[in-house]
């Protein structure tokens, strides 16, 4: 059955490097060992409770233009491809802070919110529609301590379904967007913490953001050549031996004691989704996974998943 999403992404020209790398991932399926099962998404192992636990991850998300990178786009489906296929997906955004917490909608199919200008109109028609999520709205729910409100119109945004395309391109995972209610890193360790029961549950943790996002500091150079900017390299670096070391209090310190700041993150929501990351990993102070590193116009796009 040709889903909505398919339709609309067929619709892309044949020469745009999404058409392409879905092409390609269509090819790898074909030829998968179990791409013959009746299941059409056979050729992805999904999660079962004999693997234990799924990892936590944080994705330097991207914008639009990870549609046009392909070495980027390959990475980032393969190390989807490197997980079993989750039963679910809850995803924490650079791009929906509020408080108190609250999710978007659970139902499927529900639109996607295209909070981004400037771009080629043809991101502004692609679809991910996914299934119902009403379970895992309902897990979420019973972790946290009070309500939390579900908006049923909000889809979304683009720091949940950029990534989730390249990932998840058949777009056959129920997933639900948690707000991100607070900046303080001690207070999302927290709320991370008491979402760690979902991935013995077979649910991916996502925190969504990018590892530096100085926007307004870009120069020319750096947008079109790829000059990496020192603010940019320096956080990325003490980020990265952070990450290695396991210094969570190191990381909450980012304000105070990271190099490149505050031009490495001017505004701090796309750093602390990381917080969230840690928070629901088994042990928060254990050496990460980096699965992806680089940079995309000047900016750092390291990845990482926890155990």
């Amino acid at each position: 059955m040709t889903t909505t999403t398919a339709r609309a992404d067929a619709l892309i020209p044949a020469t745009h490097p999404f058409r392409q790398h879905l092409a390609r991932v269509a090819a790898a399926d074909a030829t998968a060992p179990d791409a013959t099962a009746p299941d059409a998404t056979a050729a992805h192992r999904p999660w079962t409770p004999a693997d234990g636990p799924l990892p936590a991850l944080y994705l330097s998300h991207g914008a639009p233009p990870l549609f046009e990178d392909a070495p980027w786009m390959t990475r980032l489906h393969a190390w989807a491809r490197d997980l079993p296929r989750p039963r679910a997906i809850l995803i924490v955004s650079a791009h929906w802070e509020s408080a108190p917490l609250a999710i978007s909608s659970s139902a499927a199919g529900t639109g996607l919110v295209y909070d981004f200008g400037g771009f080629a109109p043809l991101y502004h028609r692609m679809r991910y529609d996914t299934p119902d999520a009403g379970d895992l709205a309902h897990q979420v729910a019973s972790l946290l301590p009070r309500a939390v409100h579900e908006h049923r119109g909000r889809g979304l945004d683009h720091g949940a379904w950029v990534p989730l395309k390249v990932m998840y391109p058949e777009a056959d995972v129920p997933v639900v967007q948690l707000s991100i209610p607070t900046h303080d890193a001690t207070a999302l360790l927290a709320l991370g913490e008491r979402l760690r029961p979902l991935r013995d549950h077979g649910v991916l943790v996502i925190g969504s953001g990018f590892m530096t996002h100085g926007l307004p500091f870009l120069t020319r150079d750096m947008v079109v050549d790829g000059t990496v900017p020192g603010w940019s390299a320096d956080f990325d670096a003490w980020a990265a031996d952070a990450l290695a070391r396991g210094d969570v209090d190191e990381l909450a310190a980012f304000r105070d004691r990271a190099p490149g700041m505050p031009y490495a993150h001017p505004t701090v929501e796309h750093f602390t989704p990381l917080f969230i990351t840690l928070g629901a990993a088994t042990d928060p102070t254990a050496p990460v996974n980096t699965t992806i590193e680089g940079y995309m116009m000047g900016l750092a796009k390291r990845s990482f998943q926890t155990t």
